[in-house]
């Protein structure tokens, strides 16, 4: 039912770590695109990538609840996004511990290399998400069925508390996530999100096209 990847190519470039810092790198300054063009070499030793995912089949769908095996979703967010859908692709993703560890051991030493490892780490986990949202969305084409929205538990409109509902049908301890008690995901290099798929679902919107704070969010996805 759920599938584990690990060999994901990683091939990142100055321009993605600045990225993930939150730097645009047209702007940054020559010490800044230094140090992230400096620690490309040691990303490879710090970077374990893993994604666990597959498909649970929709039962219901009740206003703002959408209804599954092993459980349910429901908020404003999943009522625009999963409305119409006949199976939800689900994903847990993470680069691993050894960068948070990395991280942590620089951050009083060397922050700006610390700082410079955590946007890589995060471009990192941006490229494996990616790589399994289409690998999701490409088997579920080979069966004719289209992909709408893509959503994670925390963004606006979907309560963070539903992230353990997402945990408790996958087998997250396999590649070695797990969930505190605030429904964070360790390690924090890790995300979690739900593709929902159908005859008739459409990917015309992104979450941040519902989001309260898309004018001024640094995070909000280039459409260009």
């Amino acid at each position: 039912m759920f599938n584990i990847k690990k060999d994901f190519p990683i091939n990142l470039e100055a321009e993605h770590i600045l990225l993930g810092q939150g730097i645009d790198p047209a702007k940054a300054s020559p010490a800044l695109t230094e140090s992230a063009k400096e620690i490309i070499g040691a990303l490879s030793g710090l970077i374990e990538p893993a994604a666990l995912y597959g498909r649970l089949p929709v039962k219901d769908f009740q206003h703002q609840k959408i209804i599954f095996e092993g459980g349910f979703f429901e908020g404003s967010l999943v009522n625009r996004s999963m409305a119409g859908a006949s199976s939800l692709g689900l994903a847990i993703c993470t680069v691993g511990s050894k960068l948070d560890e990395e991280v942590g051991r620089l951050m009083k030493e060397d922050p700006r290399k610390a700082l410079a490892i955590e946007g890589g780490g995060i471009a990192a986990l941006n490229l494996v998400g990616l790589q399994t949202a289409n690998i999701i969305i490409s088997e579920a084409r080979e069966q004719g069925l289209n992909n709408g929205m893509q959503a994670s538990p925390g963004q606006e409109g979907w309560p963070i508390e539903q992230q353990q509902t997402l945990f408790s049908v996958m087998p997250h301890d396999k590649i070695k996530v797990n969930l505190t008690e605030s429904f964070l995901m360790l390690p924090r290099k890790s995300i979690s999100f739900v593709v929902p798929l159908g005859e008739d679902m459409c990917a015309d919107s992104i979450p941040c096209d519902f989001c309260s704070k898309n004018e001024q969010c640094r995070w909000r996805r280039n459409l260009d």
